[in-house]
């Protein structure tokens, strides 16, 4: 990892990070700052598998990556999946969504993971994840934040893209848009 962060002029370990999440792209960015610096893209990893489609997860056994601004809740070492990282899906957002429409059960266990295969994770293979655990657990989960989109807000915007998805969807993806226009790649392409 270190090549990556001397190139990116950022050291390492570095103080915070945010993975940002496209599902359209399967892909997660890694961006990091020292400090209290400006974040800098770091590198990029293929989403090995993600499964459902556009929009947030609504339930259980909807087998939907959900969408939203999370943060790490846990690290397994011992994960059927190789290493993973738990998470906090749902979140207080979510909760609050799935409680003003009368659901029950939002789901949960979700985590980026090793291997590839997925039922709401997003599986990003071994090798990914063992970077990504590892900079994890040195730095702290409480200085990780993910984002996840159903694409890449900074390509297109985040509206009107799907018709079936809930009103409040609007909210949701203005506050992830905002989040990703904090993560701008112009001098690095």
């Amino acid at each position: 990892m270190k090549p990556y962060f001397m190139r990116a002029d950022v050291s390492y370990p570095p103080k915070d990070i945010v993975l940002l999440a496209t599902k359209e792209e399967k892909a997660l960015e890694l961006w990091a700052r020292n400090d209290q610096g400006d974040f800098r893209f770091i590198r990029s990893y293929p989403v090995r598998k993600a499964s459902g489609g556009p929009g947030p997860k609504l339930r259980e056994g909807d087998k939907q990556v959900p969408e939203g601004i999370y943060r790490i809740t846990h690290l397994n070492p011992n994960s059927r999946f190789h290493l993973s990282m738990r998470l906090n899906y749902p979140n207080s957002y979510d909760l609050m969504r799935a409680a003003k429409e009368g659901r029950t059960d939002p789901g949960g266990d979700i985590y980026i993971h090793g291997k590839a295969e997925s039922v709401g994770c997003l599986a990003v293979g071994d090798i990914a994840i063992e970077e990504l655990f590892v900079l994890v657990s040195q730095i702290g989960v409480e200085n990780t934040s993910v984002v996840i989109a159903p694409h890449d807000p900074r390509q297109q915007p985040l509206d009107g893209f799907a018709a079936n998805l809930p009103r409040w969807a609007v909210e949701l993806y203005a506050d992830i848009s905002r989040e990703f226009a904090k993560y701008s790649r112009d001098e690095d392409i």
